[in-house]
C-alpha cells in the first residue's frame, strides 16, 4: 500500500514538473526571442504530449489511444479557442485578458460539442482539422506581426505559469477518468501550452503580442496532427514510452521540413508585394 502512494505521489509530481517546464520555457522563448517562432512551437506536442502520455500511465494505452483519434479532430476547438480569444481579448490588461478567455473558452466548447456529435476515424479527424486550420490561416492573413520585447524576470509571473500550467494538466487528466474515449481525446487537444502563454504575454506585453502567436499557431498544427496520428496507432501496440518517442521523432520530423518551407514560401509573398 505504501509503495502504491508512494508511486501515485511521483507519478503526480512527475505531471506538475513537466508541465511548469513546458510552459515557462515557451514563455521564455516568446519573451525574448519570437512570438512568431512561441506560435509555431504552441503547435507542437508539448500539452498534448503530457496529456495524453498521463492518460496512457493512468488509465491504459489503448484507452489513450483510442482518445488519441478523437484529439486528431479536437484541434479544431483548439483553434476555435484561438479565434475566440483573438476576436474578444483585444483590450489590453486584465479586461482583455478576462474577454479573451471567456470567448475563447466558449468558443472552444460549442466546438467540442458539435464535434463530440460525430464517430471520428483517423482520416476523417485529420480531414476536419486540416479544413480548420486552413480557414484560419484565412481568416489571420491581414494580422499584423508584432516582434516581442525583452521582459525583465518576476518570481510572482513565474509561479503564476506554473500553477496555471499545472492546473490545466491536472484537470485534463483527472477529467479522462470519468469520460469516455471521445470526449477524454476532445479534451487533451484544449491548448495546455498556448493558453498560459496567451494570457502572460497579453499581461506583459498586450495584445498585439498575442495575436502575433495565434496567428501562427495554425501552422504550426501539422506536427501535432503527426504525433496524435502515431500514438492512436503505437500506443496499444508499443506501450506509452515507445509510442511517445516515436510521436516525437515524426513530429519533429515534420517541423524539420515544414517550417524551412514556410520560410521559403513567406520569403517570395515579401518579395512580390
Amino acid at each position: 500500500m505504501t509503495a502504491v502512494l508512494h508511486g501515485e505521489l511521483g507519478l503526480q509530481l512527475l505531471k506538475l514538473l513537466i508541465s511548469v517546464a513546458v510552459v515557462i520555457g515557451l514563455s521564455l522563448i516568446a519573451e525574448r526571442l519570437s512570438t512568431r517562432m512561441a506560435g509555431l512551437l504552441s503547435g507542437y506536442p508539448l500539452g498534448t504530449a503530457i496529456t495524453l502520455g498521463f492518460i496512457g500511465v493512468e488509465i491504459s494505452p489503448e484507452f489513450a489511444g483510442e482518445s488519441a483519434i478523437y484529439t486528431l479532430a479536437g484541434f479544431s476547438s483548439t483553434l476555435a479557442l484561438g479565434v475566440g480569444y483573438w476576436l474578444c481579448g483585444r483590450a489590453e490588461g486584465l479586461r482583455g485578458v478576462i474577454n479573451g478567455t471567456l470567448g475563447g473558452l466558449l468558443g472552444w466548447l460549442a466546438a467540442s460539442v458539435i464535434l463530440a456529435q460525430f464517430e471520428f476515424t483517423r482520416v476523417s479527424g485529420v480531414i476536419v482539422t486540416l479544413i480548420a486550420i486552413m480557414l484560419c490561416m484565412r481568416l489571420y492573413r491581414d494580422v499584423p506581426e508584432t516582434r516581442s520585447r525583452k521582459a525583465p524576470f518576476s518570481w510572482p509571473s513565474l509561479l503564476a505559469r506554473a500553477g496555471l500550467a499545472a492546473g490545466i494538466v491536472f484537470g485534463i487528466t483527472a477529467l479522462a477518468h470519468l469520460l469516455p474515449p471521445s470526449w477524454a481525446g476532445l479534451v487533451a487537444a484544449f491548448p495546455v501550452t498556448m493558453y498560459p502563454l496567451l494570457i502572460i504575454l497579453h499581461l506583459t506585453q498586450g495584445s498585439a503580442a498575442v495575436a502575433t502567436v495565434i496567428k501562427h499557431y495554425p501552422a504550426g498544427l501539422g506536427s501535432l496532427l503527426c504525433y496524435s496520428l502515431v500514438v492512436s496507432l503505437s500506443y496499444p501496440s508499443m506501450g506509452v514510452a515507445a509510442g511517445t518517442l516515436l510521436g516525437f521523432v515524426i513530429a519533429t520530423a515534420w517541423l524539420g521540413v515544414f517550417t524551412p518551407l514556410q520560410r521559403r514560401l513567406a520569403a517570395r509573398r515579401t518579395a512580390s508585394v
